[in-house]
């Protein structure tokens, strides 16, 4: 099966003095990096730990939003 995949919106915070990557789909899902590339991967870990935390305690989860890409 394959995982799923939950968008986010990386930006920077001046206040933390790098970058957040912030689920799009998963309340309070964030992770930080000093770039933008790191804040990614942080998200990654992010988004398996909340996903294990909702099914342990019988949450609903969302399905992920799906993308499109302009460009």
């Amino acid at each position: 099966m394959n995982k799923p995949f939950y968008p986010a919106i990386v930006f920077y915070s001046a206040e933390d003095d790098g970058y957040i990557a912030k689920a799009v789909d998963l309340k309070g899902c964030s992770a930080f990096g000093e770039t933008p590339e790191q804040a990614l991967k942080e998200f990654e870990t992010a988004v398996e730990l909340w996903l294990s935390v909702a099914k342990d305690d019988c949450a609903e989860i969302p399905e992920p939003s799906p993308i499109t890409v302009f460009g």
